[in-house]
C-alpha cells in the first residue's frame, strides 16, 4: 500500500496530519506494507524568504483579524499539535520561502531520507523556530538526518537542482486537483484531504487493504444455451446425450 503525501513544512495541519497517519499506520494490522511518500506543495511560493513578520502578524493581514485574534487561533492549533505530542512555539515562527527545503527533501529523497528530512524540516520550523529558507539551517538538518553536509551545500548552491522535482509534485497536484494541503492519495485512487483524526486514517487503511486484498467474486451469466466447456478430463461435446 502507497500512500502519497502533498504536504508544506510551514502548515501546521501538514505535522498534525502526519502525525496522526503514522499513529495509524503504527495500529495498522499491515503496518510493514505500508510505504509513505511526500510530495511537494507550497502554499505560498511568492513568499519572501525574510519579512519580519511574526506569524501573528502574517496571519491577521492574511484573514483579515486582528493580531489578538490571530494568537488566540495559534493557541488553539498548539493544543492540537501538544495532542498529538508535539510542540508548536508560535511566538517565534519566522514566515518564510520553501522551495530550498523541498528542494533539499527531494535529495534526501534520493539518499533514502526523505522521512528523516520532513520530520526534522517541520520541527525545526514549528518546536525549533528555524527559518528554514537559510542555508545554514538547511545544511544542519541535512546533516543532522545522516546526509552530507557538503553535498547538501552543493544542492542548495545551485538552484536548479532538483527544482524540477519539486515542479513535478506541484503540477501533479493540480491535475488532482489539490488546492489546500496535506492531501493523502492511497495506491493512486483513494483521496483524504485535510488532517483527519487518527481513527479516519485506521478506518481508511483498513478499507483500502481490504478492497485491494479481497477475492474476486464472479457473477456467472443464465444462458438457455448448454455449456460447451472441458473440466477434468472431460468435455462437453456436441450430441453426447443425444440418442
Amino acid at each position: 500500500m502507497k500512500i502519497q503525501v502533498w504536504s508544506d513544512f510551514v502548515c501546521p495541519f501538514c505535522y498534525i496530519g502526519k502525525r496522526r497517519l503514522e499513529k495509524a499506520i503504527a495500529a495498522f494490522e499491515h503496518s510493514e506494507q505500508v510505504e509513505v511518500e511526500f510530495k511537494s506543495f507550497e502554499l505560498d511560493p511568492n513568499a519572501k524568504t525574510n519579512n519580519g513578520e511574526s506569524i501573528h502578524e502574517m496571519l491577521a493581514a492574511k484573514y483579515g483579524m486582528s493580531v489578538q485574534q490571530a494568537k488566540q487561533t495559534n493557541e488553539g492549533l498548539k493544543q492540537q499539535a501538544a495532542a498529538e505530542g508535539l510542540t508548536f512555539v508560535f511566538d517565534e515562527m519566522k514566515p518564510t520561502n520553501t522551495f530550498d527545503a523541498h528542494r533539499l527533501a527531494k535529495f534526501a529523497g534520493e539518499k533514502g531520507k526523505e522521512a528523516a528530512v520532513t520530520e526534522k524540516l517541520l520541527a525545526a520550523y514549528f518546536t525549533e523556530s528555524k527559518n528554514l529558507s537559510d542555508h545554514e539551517t538547511l545544511k544542519q538538518v541535512a546533516e543532522e538526518a545522516g546526509l552530507s553536509r557538503d553535498e547538501a551545500k552543493e544542492v542548495l548552491a545551485d538552484e536548479t537542482k532538483f527544482a524540477n522535482d519539486v515542479r513535478i509534485d506541484e503540477a501533479l497536484a493540480q491535475q488532482y486537483q489539490i488546492t489546500g494541503v496535506p492531501f493523502f492519495i492511497i495506491n493512486n485512487k483513494y483521496a483524504i484531504s485535510g488532517a483527519q483524526p487518527q481513527e479516519t486514517f485506521e478506518g481508511a487503511l483498513k478499507k483500502v487493504w481490504e478492497e485491494e486484498n479481497e477475492t474476486p467474486v464472479l457473477k456467472t451469466f443464465d444462458f438457455e444455451t448448454k455449456s460447451e466447456s472441458c473440466s477434468g478430463d472431460e468435455c462437453e461435446l456436441p450430441g453426447k446425450d443425444e440418442n
